[in-house]
């Protein structure tokens, strides 16, 4: 039983913590999650390969956190975070397979970008996903890289920009990627401890500092920024980076963070290995 609701602001909204939620059980620690428009909840489940028996890598929960299924048991080697498409298909990238892994929400395979097991064809161990309101596909690449790769609707590769560094425009480990309303793509840069802003091409707008290895990004229709960091917290921006409100959320730092229909706020937990849950209070 709950000893105590612990609550936390962001701008003028506040919200109640709950946690741990879901049906999360499984093989591997909760390296994101993500929904859809309807609200169903992805949970992604980070395994090792070698030791880990196979099991499912992506859980499916209703709006209410009942497990309805899972799946990626046999396609994914190390899934370290994903993304649904405007479309409702989970786009999963398997960091050290070097690929991304393309299912519909039922777990069927519809394709790949990257070959598998090849690093630097494209990808070298590359870090998250993000979509594009023209339908382009944008990939962190990453943990041995330091480029955003930029693809069309279906794939095919438009180029990209990045190198290891300190300055604009440069990484050192591009770890989340997002695509706001306007096109602006928007990377954590985490192990330089800030987020870069640029055009659809990769023209550097600007950069904003106040953060300690930012983990990850998700934005709203409006283009608010909801980002969580090591400090631990969970910031909110306005679409032009000034911030709204930050507050402590989880314990460790959430890997992932993605709000549902309903406005409740989700965060991914690896340790402790838990969904958290944030619900808008009056």
């Amino acid at each position: 039983m709950t000893r105590h609701t612990l609550h936390i602001t962001l701008g003028t909204q506040r919200y109640a913590i709950q946690r741990p939620w879901g049906e999360t059980d499984g093989v591997g620690g909760i390296s994101d999650v993500a929904t859809d428009a309807e609200g169903r909840i992805f949970v992604l489940l980070r395994q090792d390969a070698y030791t880990d028996p196979e099991s499912p890598s992506v859980l499916v929960l209703a709006p209410d956190g009942r497990r309805e299924h899972a799946f990626g048991a046999k396609e994914v080697a190390d899934g370290h975070m994903f993304g649904v498409s405007p479309a409702g298909d989970v786009y999963v990238v398997d960091r050290d397979a070097h690929q991304v892994i393309i299912f519909n929400r039922h777990g069927k395979e519809l394709g790949r970008i990257g070959e598998r097991h090849q690093a630097l064809r494209p990808f070298n161990s590359p870090c998250d996903i993000a979509f594009a309101p023209n339908g382009d596909i944008y990939v962190g690449d990453g943990y041995a890289a330091a480029r955003v790769h930029r693809f069309s609707s279906g794939g095919t590769p438009l180029g990209g920009w990045g190198e290891p560094g300190r300055g604009p425009g440069q990484f050192l480990i591009p770890h989340a990627v997002w695509v706001q309303p306007d096109g602006t793509v928007v990377v954590a840069d985490r192990d330089n401890s800030r987020l870069q802003f640029f055009t659809p091409t990769g023209g550097f707008i600007r950069s904003i500092d106040d953060f300690h290895k930012p983990m990850d990004i998700w934005g709203d229709a409006k283009g608010q920024l909801y980002v969580t960091d090591q400090v631990p917290r969970l910031s909110l921006l306005a679409a032009d980076g000034a911030l709204i409100g930050r507050g402590r959320a989880v314990l460790n730092g959430a890997h992932g963070v993605c709000q549902a229909p309903d406005g409740t706020i989700l965060l991914a937990e690896m340790n402790p290995r838990r969904l958290s849950r944030l619900v808008p209070v009056d």
